[in-house]
């Protein structure tokens, strides 16, 4: 066989080959590739869109976090404030019931020296009238006299 016919058929066999290739196996291959970046750029967009929005959750975590340390500092500091006020309010109640208390006592006793006073005063009494009736009994005699006062004496 001639080179110039082999060489003209391997062309002939090259160029079917290569429509072949380009119209059935190059557009499935390209249209493959194609998906598989779009595939690739999509799950790349998606890793961004989640790395923004772990991003924007861990802001507004830290936010949250930091308005609930506020408003629990906020709320301890109205319980101490609270708590503070209760007792000068019952250091205040105590101070009132503990005077109230001291009247009360000052005025029972005040009362009870007044009851003992008029039972002395009473028996004294009584006790005088005892005396003058006995000496009034008995004869005047200033030994005698003398001997029931140091009685009455001895009975106060």
């Amino acid at each position: 066989m001639n080179i110039n016919a082999a060489l003209f058929l391997q062309m002939v066999v090259f160029f079917i080959g290569a429509w072949v290739t380009m119209k059935f196996i190059w557009p499935p291959l390209i249209k493959s590739l194609d998906e598989r970046r779009k595939k690739i750029a999509d799950g790349l967009k998606a890793a961004e869109a989640g790395t923004q929005s772990l991003a924007d959750a861990q802001r507004k975590i830290a936010q949250l976090e930091a308005e609930a340390r506020a408003r629990a500092q906020a709320i301890v500091a109205e319980t101490e404030k609270r708590a503070q006020a209760l007792v000068e309010e019952a250091k205040a109640q105590a101070k009132a019931e503990g005077e109230r208390l001291i009247a009360a006592a000052k005025v029972e006793a005040e009362q009870e020296m007044q009851r003992a006073k008029t039972a002395l005063r009473d028996q004294v009494a009584a006790l005088a009238v005892a005396g003058a009736e006995q000496i009034l009994r008995r004869e005047v005699n200033p030994q005698v006299h003398a001997d029931l006062l140091a009685q009455l004496k001895g009975r106060l």
